[in-house]
């Protein structure tokens, strides 16, 4: 399987030499902040609504692909980096523009499909709310809950865990051929994401799609989960605040800014 050298068990942003990583994360980090540029510039459009915000499924996918590019790819950055500098050789130049491309598209890829099914939530929630504006507070309730325990369980452990240390899985893609190596090896790793952050995607529900500042904080909790040593500990912290949140939600509504609008325009709360 080649000669790729596996340095360490450490988070993937400390297996290679920072003098190597920095172009390469600088450039996703750019992008990155491209997309939150052209995010926040959409929000102050469209406010913190209810659902959907009355976008089409192939407008509310494209906005989508941008906010996943804003909050992932700076936490993304050193996996695609180590899959292409260090695994199956080390690219350089248009080769690794090229492969890296090709990863985050595959990247995206899984996360457009977890669109898909944020957008049918976002209709179901609206059109919950609107029958039954008081329901909105127990959704709420119930969200918070999801994600809260989903913080704490295995299956939460075991994607973060790849997604903070994926040698061994990087390693085994090593063997695969092909012109769509790449792109696949992308879509896997995305899918993983998808595994480790679906629940904190799923707060934007109850708080807005389109809330900039929910966005920020949950793009600062995933690049932390990914990176930081105490990313462990960090993602139990935040599955007791969520819970926490779910309890204090019935009397304060106020926590719950995506739902509240959609109950406004009913004529509840």
């Amino acid at each position: 399987m080649g000669t790729a050298r596996v340095e360490s068990s450490r988070p993937a942003a400390t297996t290679l030499p920072m003098r190597q990583l920095a172009p390469a994360w600088g450039a996703l980090v750019a992008l990155a902040a491209l997309a939150w540029v052209v995010t926040v510039r959409q929000a102050d459009g469209m406010g913190v609504g209810p659902g959907t915000m009355g976008l089409a499924l192939p407008l509310f996918l494209l906005l989508w692909v941008v906010m996943m590019t804003a909050m992932m790819f700076p936490s993304v950055a050193p996996i695609a980096i180590l899959w292409t500098r260090a695994i199956r050789g080390r690219s350089q130049g248009a080769a690794m523009v090229g492969r890296m491309t090709s990863f985050l598209g595959g990247y995206l890829i899984a996360w457009v499909g977890f669109g898909l099914l944020a957008f049918v939530a976002l209709l179901g929630t609206q059109r919950l709310v609107e029958v039954s504006p008081e329901g909105a507070k127990w959704l709420g309730v119930g969200i918070f809950a999801v994600a809260g325990i989903y913080q704490l369980t295995p299956l939460k452990d075991a994607c973060l865990r790849h997604c903070r240390s994926p040698m061994m899985a990087l390693l085994h893609y090593g063997n695969f051929k092909g012109r769509t190596r790449d792109l696949r090896v992308g879509v896997h790793h995305g899918l993983y994401c998808v595994g480790c952050c679906w629940g904190l995607m799923l707060v934007l529900v109850a708080v807005g799609v389109m809330n900039i500042a929910a966005m920020a904080v949950l793009a600062a909790v995933i690049f932390l989960e990914k990176l930081w040593s105490h990313g462990p500990g960090l993602s139990r912290a935040v599955g007791f605040a969520f819970l926490a949140i779910a309890v204090l939600v019935p009397f304060f509504p106020s926590l719950l800014p995506g739902l509240r609008g959609a109950m406004m325009t009913t004529g509840g709360m």
